[in-house]
């Protein structure tokens, strides 16, 4: 695997290094050791996916306060994605600021959001599933959630015919 840092700390994309032949491939997508000789999380305590039927489906941002805040893995099994983390962190350097990876069923690519920062994702092909590695539990009570469109992050999603968006998640107030 390859570990490639990206402009927010502690935000890593994460690169399977497939082995083909004749038949396809095989890659290891998570190795305990590597993670964190790497040092990231490697143990996870629970695993969901999220199927969304339609592209222009924009879920986030999300994140889960202390003391129950998660660190997650995130990889496109079908479809694609633009994954978006925003550095939630207060007294980082990149505090308010945000990073956007294109994952997909295609490039394998997973991200690495630590805990402290808020994830969504907008869907770019309908039928797009996203598998998460989560490193606590979810607790609803401590769930939190900013606007995608929060003026404070300003995050550039792409542009699309109609977006999807759950009731809840234009519910969100603005980071103050």
């Amino acid at each position: 695997m390859r570990f490639t840092p990206t402009a927010l700390p502690g935000v890593v994309v994460v690169e399977v290094e497939p082995r083909a032949d004749y038949r396809g491939l095989f890659a290891r997508t998570f190795c305990r050791d590597e993670f964190t000789a790497a040092g990231l999380c490697g143990d996870w305590v629970q695993c969901n996916v999220s199927y969304n039927a339609r592209a222009g489906t924009l879920r986030g941002m999300h994140w889960q306060a202390e003391p129950h805040a998660e660190v997650k893995l995130v990889r496109c099994t079908a479809g694609a994605a633009y994954d978006v983390v925003a550095d939630l962190r207060p007294g980082s350097p990149s505090y308010r600021t945000w990073v956007a990876v294109e994952i997909t069923a295609a490039n394998r690519r997973a991200v690495y959001v630590p805990a402290g920062c808020a994830h969504g994702f907008q869907t770019l092909t309908a039928g797009t599933e996203l598998f998460y590695q989560m490193s606590t539990p979810h607790v609803p009570t401590a769930a939190r959630g900013a606007r995608w469109d929060d003026p404070a992050l300003a995050i550039e999603w792409p542009a699309c015919s109609e977006r999807v968006i759950a009731p809840r998640d234009l519910t969100w107030e603005a980071l103050a």
